[in-house]
């Protein structure tokens, strides 16, 4: 025998007494607990009726990104990584570990690095954002690119874009650095081809020429 036999029929106790089955119950219970309570509501179809969900829905935004004021209307669970891949076709930062660790997806935020993975967009709105697809000015390579290069920097090149922002921001704070500071300011991002020996030499190459692109050694 099931506990609920035991219920009187239209007590207020009785599932059915609402008009509603346990079955629908409880896929009604299932919709309103995996969606957190955000935004609005909205109308699904729930065994034959309508139900309102409360769901964080997309809403629009604006951003200033390389120089260019950019919308978009994104949920606010989108992180700027996305939004800068999907929206606004910025695919240079990479989405390698997804968690801040590796530093392939480093874009400045009002002039210093951080790791678009770990942002959201909502957060970004009002900024300054700069992505590696900026450091390319007029089709001139900037330095640390030039110099990334000249010193086979890059291997495999998905960590490539997040290094040469963070080198750029580097250098932009230590244009004549020590080679322990350079180990130092560069420890938030993995190389995992492990070319570490040829940054280091561009960035130091970078630092000697003045960070011009038409200097000499």
């Amino acid at each position: 025998m099931r506990d609920d036999d035991n219920i009187p029929k239209g007590s207020k106790d009785d599932p059915e007494s609402s008009g509603v089955s346990r079955r629908d119950f409880l896929k009604i219970s299932g919709i309103s607990a995996a969606v957190p309570l955000i935004a609005g509501p909205r109308i699904v179809m729930a065994a034959g009726d309508e139900i309102q969900v409360h769901s964080p829905g997309k809403v629009p935004m604006e951003f200033f990104i390389n120089g260019k004021v950019c919308k978009a209307s994104l949920e606010p669970r989108v992180t700027l990584l996305d939004a800068l891949r999907d929206q606004f076709d910025l695919t240079g930062a990479k989405r390698v570990c997804d968690r801040g660790e590796c530093g392939a997806c480093t874009v400045l935020f009002d002039g210093k690095p951080v790791y678009a993975c770990s942002v959201l967009a909502i957060e970004a709105q009002q900024k300054s954002i700069a992505t590696v697809e900026s450091l390319m000015q007029q089709g001139n390579l900037h330095p640390v690119q030039q110099a990334f290069v000249e010193h086979d920097a890059t291997q495999c090149g998905f960590c490539t874009p997040g290094f040469v922002v963070a080198c750029a921001a580097f250098l932009e704070k230590h244009p004549q650095p020590t080679p322990e500071e350079i180990r130092r300011g560069l420890s938030g991002n993995l190389c995992r081809c492990g070319t570490y020996d040829g940054i280091r030499k561009a960035i130091a190459q970078v630092a000697q020429k003045g960070g011009r692109p038409d200097a000499t050694v």
